[in-house]
């Protein structure tokens, strides 16, 4: 079944369990929900999540698959992609608003980069240069004042800081995932496995613990 079929039954009440609480910003070019928890996407042209800094644009039409969270909590999902050209992105994403948000995943920039982008009126971006894993997973932590931002090969047990940035505590937001291909069409990421749950609340330094 090609990826355009699934997402019409998926609009049809096919949509598997783990996928049903989300809505989309900016709806890709094709999708697909399966009865395992995973989730196909292929992008459209374009797409991409900037504000200002550096470049003097704002982009916000990348892709998002976003559901309600609460204030705090700690979310994750597993993320593989057929990253080929620049920008090439797929991860996680907590949005509150066009001004208010972050993001961090794989991001292709002359390599597959752990890549964070936290947005507060403009944009701030880090990247730490990554091997090409076949699937990595992105956590996010949600808690007082802050996001902090974590990932994690599937052949490694311990968790990689990636950033620790403030996010105002009460300002509602939605979390889930985001694919974005700003060159290209017919990107295409794959997530499984996403979790949503209460803040951990280890001190900052045993949270690199399985």
């Amino acid at each position: 079944m090609n990826l355009e079929a699934a997402r019409v039954l998926g609009e049809n009440g096919g949509m598997s369990q783990s996928w049903s609480a989300f809505e989309w910003h900016a709806e890709p070019q094709s999708w697909a929900a399966h009865t395992d928890g995973t989730l196909d996407v292929v992008t459209a042209k374009g797409g991409d999540f900037w504000r200002e800094t550096q470049y003097g644009f704002t982009h916000d039409d990348g892709h998002a698959f976003l559901r309600d969270a609460l204030d705090e909590f700690t979310a994750s999902v597993r993320v593989s992609g057929e990253y080929a050209e620049l920008y090439d992105q797929a991860g996680l994403m907590l949005r509150a608003n066009e001004r208010h948000w972050c993001k961090v995943g794989v991001e292709y920039v002359g390599r597959q980069q752990w890549s964070a982008v936290v947005t507060h009126d403009k944009s701030d971006w880090s990247v730490q240069p990554a091997e090409a894993h076949a699937e990595v997973t992105f956590r996010m932590i949600r808690r007082d004042d802050a996001l902090i931002l974590h990932a994690r090969a599937t052949d490694r047990e311990r968790w990689t800081l990636l950033r620790v940035a403030p996010f105002p505590p009460g300002l509602g937001a939605r979390v889930g995932i985001l694919a974005g291909s700003p060159g290209r069409a017919g990107f295409r990421a794959h997530f499984h496995d996403f979790q949503l749950a209460g803040p951990d609340r280890r001190p900052l330094h045993e949270l690199g613990e399985p």
